[in-house]
Parts: structure tokens; sequence; C-alpha cells
């Protein structure tokens, strides 16, 4: 099995490469790629010392599956020509996400709208992959109404770029800047572009893509994000309103039972998720579970996960994996 991966020196690019030194993906050839400048650039793989090329390049390799994660320009370009060749993309820009012929997979939930004959399918949104884990089997058992969700999101999701400014700022260098304003000691109510509704891009991801995921337009969500000064992970405040009634027994054996999601909840000890102690990590956590009594079937969660694992690098390697083992 060959496999490229398309934006590797980027933050995503890295992780993948940590992800794919633990992962059992059988990989038999691969091929790192990325722009013009980083040609020719050597990276290691399982103990393997790869040479970088472009995207041009690679496609004609004909790798089995590509990995994307250098922005949605080069996806728009680039992706459609991969899968031409017979190549199975998995993108993790915005660029193919609301296409109905495209799925949007987190493979613990709707890895079933892979086929054979799906060559490009969408990673979604780091914010939205944490959550629609932490709620997919809660919906299945008490169907959700309605979801208003504030965000707390690492630096590194914006990229390298980003953390840098957070660092610079920590020290005392007036470097390049990315944000508007300062990210140290401070929090921005500002992820992606601002829209004419008021909403930002980031925000209207979050709506857009649970719909999808979790196959139900009907949802309605409210969504908030906030950039922090934080590096690990993003973390996110999750009021839920459910059609039916619920005990609360039942909502922790069911994210007990939901693969990936790992329960942080015992308030007497100090114990919920954070981001520190997310960073570096596969898993979607879970805490601060308990009953909102100002409305009917009400539920308040605070979800936590590393952004650039099962928000980017890890769910991208799980779809290759199911791509590779039931799929190709």
């Amino acid at each position: 099995m060959k496999l490229c991966i398309v934006g590797i020196t980027g933050l995503v690019g890295s992780e993948l490469i940590n992800v794919l030194n633990e992962s059992a993906l059988k990989i038999d050839d691969f091929i790192p790629a990325a722009s013009e400048k980083s040609k020719g650039k050597s990276i290691s793989l399982r103990g393997r010392n790869y040479t970088t090329v472009t995207p041009a390049e690679a496609c004609d390799m004909k790798p089995d599956i590509a990995i994307f994660s250098a922005g949605s320009a080069v996806s728009k370009e680039w992706a459609p020509r991969f899968a031409e060749k017979g190549c199975f993309v998995i993108d993790n820009s915005s660029q193919w996400r609301m296409y109905n012929d495209v799925p949007l997979v987190v493979p613990e939930i709707n890895a079933d709208t892979i086929s054979s004959e799906t060559k490009i399918i969408s990673n979604p949104n780091c914010s939205t992959i944490q959550m629609v884990l932490a709620l997919s089997r809660l919906h299945l058992a008490f169907g959700i109404k309605r979801i208003v969700v504030s965000t707390y999101q690492s630096v590194s999701g914006t990229g390298v770029a980003a953390v840098k400014q957070l660092m610079n700022e920590r020290d005392g260098i007036d470097g390049e800047k990315v944000y508007p304003y300062p990210i140290d000691m401070n929090c921005l109510p500002h992820g992606g572009s601002f829209l004419s509704n008021g909403y930002t891009t980031e925000e209207e991801k979050l709506v857009n893509e649970t719909r999808k995921i979790l196959r139900a337009p009907q949802i309605q969500v409210s969504a908030t994000v906030v950039r922090v000064p934080v590096t690990g992970g993003h973390s996110e405040s999750v009021n839920i309103e459910f059609e039916k009634p619920y005990e609360i027994a039942d909502i922790y054996k069911l994210l007990n039972e939901t693969p990936g999601v790992v329960v942080q909840d015992n308030p007497a000890e100090n114990i919920y998720p954070m981001p520190l102690y997310a960073k570096g990590k596969n898993e979607t956590f879970v805490g601060r579970i308990r009953r909102d009594d100002s409305i009917a079937n009400g539920l308040n969660l605070w979800v936590v996960a590393d952004n650039l694992r099962k928000g980017a690098a890890t769910n991208a390697v799980q779809i290759a994996e199911w791509v590779g083992g039931k799929v190709m």
C-alpha cells in the first residue's frame, strides 16, 4: 500500500507522522509531499527516510491513499487529480465537507458512508469531531433537540505561526502577528472570518458539520468560538437539550461505551478533562457531567481533546485504516 501525505511540513503533517508511527496501518511505500520550497526535505517514518516531493510529483506516483493537510486551495486543486488516478483522498481542509457526495467522517460514528466509489473523504473540523463523538450515542438514545456550545480553542488550531505568536508574546519578543490582538493573557472571541450574520466561519462549521455527521438536519446548534492561550488542545462547554427524558446513570453508561471517549468525572477529587493532559493523546475526554435543571431534558458536558490528534491526524489515520481494511 502506497500512502501519501500532502502538507507534510505543517503542524498536522508532523502529527500525522507521530500517529502513523503508532498505527498498525500497512504501508509499503510512503510519499511525503509539500510545496516547492520544501521539496527535497528528508522525512522519517517508521525508521526509514523519505524525500519530500511536490503535489504534482506525488500525484504522478499514484498513491493508494493520500491524506491532505495543506489547506483548502491545495485540496481544491489537487484532490480531484489524485482521485482521478484511483487514489482515496482524505482531506483535512474545509474544502469538501459540505458536498453532498463527499462523506464527512468520524469513523466511530459513520464510517459506513465510505465506499469504493467515494474517492474524496472529508475530515471534519477539529472542534466538531470531539463534540459529535461525545454526543453520538446520546443522540441515538434520547434524540438531540438543541446544542449550545462554547469552545476554548488552542492556538495550534490556527497553525504554527499562531503558536509562535503566543510564545513570542510570553518571551517579550515583537514578532509576526496572526491574530488582531495579543493572545497571551487574553481570550479572543474570534475563530475564522466573520460572516454577515455576526457568526464566524468556525462557528458555522460546528452547526453544519454536526448535522451532517449525526444525520440530523433538524438539530438546532448555537456556537461561540473562543481562541485561548493554550497549545495542547480544544475544550468545549456543551449544553444539550434532548427530545426524551434520561437518567444520569444512562449518560455515564453510554459515554463509557462510546469508542474513543474517556470519562473523567469525579469533582470530589478534582478530576475533570483539561487540555494540558489531553495533549498527545488520541482520545476525547468528557467530564463535568450534570443535569441542566433550567430546561426539560437538559444536560451539560465538558469535552476536551488534542485538536492535532483526534481533531485532525488521528481521525484521518483512522479513516485510512478503514479504507485500507474495508474498502480497498
